[in-house]
């Protein structure tokens, strides 16, 4: 008989410049059974998400190279990433900064600093289900 093929691990893909955040996210990430790619730059995310086609992206507003606004605004009008949901992770958080960010087509928003765990319930929202 056939052994079964484990589940494909959730593809996390974190566009986030603090190396510090980024490292403990995607630790928690990865103990929670997922597969995170990093970026640091708007660039580099634009293109990571291209090519790993992932699950669900975070993504900071403040970013060199690129703005996470800029950066979602090309994904959410890409053909290729639109369906990617992304959620906005960030210490812009007036009222006028999340409109902008919903407005370049983020799907959630969580305020810097949060909560570990609201936020990888949040992830696990947006994450299809098996």
């Amino acid at each position: 008989m056939p052994e079964a093929k484990p589940a494909a691990k959730p593809k996390i893909l974190l566009i986030e410049d603090s190396k510090e955040l980024s490292a403990a996210l995607a630790g928690v990430l990865g103990l929670k059974g997922m597969e995170v790619f990093m970026a640091r730059d708007g660039v580099s995310g634009v293109e990571l998400a291209r090519r790993e086609k992932p699950a669900l992206i975070l993504l900071d507003l403040m970013l060199p190279k690129l703005s996470g606004y800029e950066v979602c605004k090309i994904l959410k009008t890409d053909n290729a990433t639109w369906r990617i949901p992304v959620v906005v992770l960030s210490t812009l958080s007036k009222p006028e900064q999340v409109d902008r960010a919903k407005a370049a087509g983020a799907d959630h928003f969580v305020a810097k600093p949060y909560d570990l765990d609201a936020v990888i319930g949040e992830i696990l929202r947006f994450l299809p289900k098996h």
